[in-house]
């Protein structure tokens, strides 16, 4: 069946032709084209019409408002990556994401509408807090990257929204680390993903939160067993790390499949917040 392809002028005709179509959005589609990919020498099998996206101004803009960055639907990985207001762990994440090339097309909007678990920087995005905002002709709405990822591949987005911003609040942090575990550094699906950002200040664990890609049918976070550790000294943390591996280790149920098994995931993400967590305290 032909498919048409919509290239609008305007956000308004974009949101009004969603509406009226269902069209798929497409803006980098570098994970679109792999998904809906056919043999050699046919175009890629669309569900429906298709809705471009990417040269739209309205979505490009990459600004921190109100100690927010706000990045647009359209702002390529490499335009976030050299930003110097992002937060150095979502840099982290966006530079472990595929190569160059890919990343001067494919968006962090994109990212998170894949909705995989294992999606590297909707790893980071969870643990900083982030937020998705959606457009319908009715206006806008905001939700929690935790909340808009339902599934694998399932997010909250209707049939007549589109994502035009991922917000991430700048908050005091100086301490982070991001660890992406795979078959190789680039153009590779991880095994396994962990993002930790904090503030430690004077001997104090003020904040600490944490995220673990692809040991979950969504990236797993508990905002509960963060607060456990908020307002620690580094000695009472150091003694708390037996039982926050045991409380984390209940909460991560991996699977196996072609890229690894369900228990070499679990333990290796364990190992990894293990590590950090001593590394932090000191010893």
């Amino acid at each position: 069946m032909t498919r048409r392809a919509y290239r609008p002028e305007t956000l308004t005709e974009a949101l009004r032709i969603r509406r009226e179509t269902g069209a798929v959005p497409f803006a980098g589609g570098t994970d679109l084209m792999v998904k809906h990919k056919r043999w050699t020498g046919l175009p890629p099998g669309f569900p429906r019409d298709v809705l471009f996206l990417s040269h739209l101004k309205e979505l490009k803009g990459l600004e921190v408002r109100e100690k927010t960055l706000v990045i647009g639907a359209g702002v390529t990985l490499a335009e976030l990556a050299r930003c110097p207001e992002t937060p150095p762990l979502l840099r982290e994440a966006v530079l472990s994401i595929a190569a160059p090339a890919i990343r001067n097309i494919a968006t962090l909007a994109g990212n998170v509408c894949n909705a995989s678990p294992a999606g590297d920087g909707t790893c980071a995005l969870y643990a900083l807090d982030a937020s998705v905002e959606v457009r319908s002709l009715e206006g806008p709405r905001e939700i929690p990257v935790t909340q808009f990822i339902t599934g694998p591949g399932r997010t909250l987005l209707n049939e007549d929204e589109l994502v035009v911003a991922i917000r991430v609040p700048l908050r005091p942090a100086n301490v982070h680390l991001f660890r992406k575990v795979g078959t190789r550094k680039a153009n590779a699906l991880a095994k396994l993903s962990f993002a930790a950002v904090g503030e430690v200040k004077d001997g104090i664990a003020n904040t600490l939160a944490f995220s673990f890609g692809a040991v979950g049918p969504t990236v797993v976070r508990s905002t509960e067993l963060e607060k456990r550790m908020a307002g620690r000294s580094l000695p009472e943390l150091k003694g708390m790390i037996p039982s926050l591996l045991n409380d984390y280790g209940a909460l991560i149920v991996p699977i196996d499949d072609q890229r690894s098994t369900a228990a070499y995931r679990k333990q290796v993400v364990l190992n990894l917040l293990e590590n950090f967590l001593r590394e932090l305290v000191g010893g």
